[in-house]
């Protein structure tokens, strides 16, 4: 047995023991760019699968400022209040010198970080895009092996943060500013029909605006076509602060799952999400892999000059591209036991 093999097999022991510190090691291997780290966190996730699934996965989203790390502390302190064991997988800015997190999140929600049945993992952003971590959904197979039956991803919520969440979790959570008129306009229509629980944060500072808000959200999920034929996405105001209001949330939320999982709606979602980050993974592994072509790496400075000039169009400098990382493939690897026909002593 290898070092690492061993180091491995005592890492899943850690982590089906539910270790925060064996967690953390298993979360930071499947983060890696090293492809040797990548690998074997692979083989861990592929070792720990059978313990996967059981938790409900919960997406919060929102613009910087509207109070996401507030909720998520007061949601998730309530949620070990009822017994559950909570993950929260909170996507942090990342730091220019370092290319990590700069754990903002984690230093903001210091009542939850301390309490035993919580776990919270600050991950970097990376040039990932949708304010999700590339590697978030790896990290929260390796929660929920670790006993975790709640986990909750935190965006950055810019850009594509949204549909990136959605794509990974049970049920997306969308915090809203105590916003009127235009600033409700410039909400898209696209995000709303991904929503599945809308809540007015800081409602206390604005109580008129907050109340107006809703009524505009509430509104417009009318003529929206719902993501569930069996459910309204409900708009709730919310203080943090404010233990009723954030018992309404979890309420909500439990309320979510059990007639998702009625009609089998759950599951569904799951295989779905399954199925796209398959497809996700063979995408980026491919682009990483034409990057890294010898070929193309020696073209493409000449190429993206000429297309940024205007000399050369984008579909052909593409075509070119493709076409030399196709017919420069390196030669594929004889089967195990097959004879080499480059060795002179063996028989063809």
């Amino acid at each position: 047995m290898t070092p690492d093999a061993g180091a491995d097999a005592a890492l899943i022991e850690g982590v089906l023991a539910g270790d925060r510190r064996a967690l953390a090691k298993a979360i930071t291997l499947v983060e890696s760019s090293r492809r040797d780290q990548q690998d074997r966190g692979q083989a861990l996730i592929e070792a720990l699968l059978p313990h996967t699934g059981r938790s409900l996965r919960i997406g919060v989203s929102g613009v910087p400022g509207v109070g996401k790390s507030t909720l998520i502390e007061s949601l998730g302190l309530h949620i070990i209040g009822q017994g559950h064991r909570l993950a929260v997988l909170a996507v942090d800015p990342t730091s220019s010198l370092s290319g990590g997190a700069i754990l903002g999140d984690k230093t903001r929600m210091q009542g939850l970080a301390r309490a035993p049945a919580a776990f919270i993992r600050p991950s970097p952003a990376g040039a990932c895009p949708g304010g999700v971590a590339a590697r978030t959904r790896e990290a929260m197979l390796l929660c929920e092996a670790a006993g975790f039956d709640v986990v909750i991803v935190e965006t950055m919520g810019v850009g594509q943060a949204e549909t990136a969440v959605a794509r990974m979790t049970d049920l997306l959570v969308l915090l809203q500013l105590p916003l009127a008129g235009d600033g409700l306009q410039a909400i898209k229509k696209g995000i709303l029909e991904l929503a599945d629980l809308i809540v007015i944060t800081k409602s206390d500072l604005a109580p008129a605006a907050a109340a107006a808000a809703r009524q505009t959200l509430a509104d417009a999920l009318t003529i929206l076509r719902p993501a569930s034929p069996h459910w309204q996405p409900p708009v709730l105001m919310l203080s943090a602060r404010d233990g009723g209001a954030v018992a309404a949330v979890w309420s909500q939320i439990e309320r979510y799952r059990e007639l998702q999982c009625r009609d089998g709606a759950f599951e569904r979602r799951r295989r779905s999400q399954a199925l796209d980050w398959m497809w996700h993974l063979i995408e980026e592994r491919l682009r990483a892999d034409f990057r890294a072509h010898p070929a193309v790496g020696a073209l493409l400075p000449d190429l993206t000059r000429a297309v940024s000039s205007g000399t050369l169009s984008p579909t052909l400098a593409a075509t070119r591209l493709l076409t030399l990382a196709q017919t420069n493939r390196a030669p594929a690897a004889p089967p195990p036991g097959a004879p080499d026909p480059d060795c002179p002593r063996c028989d063809p």
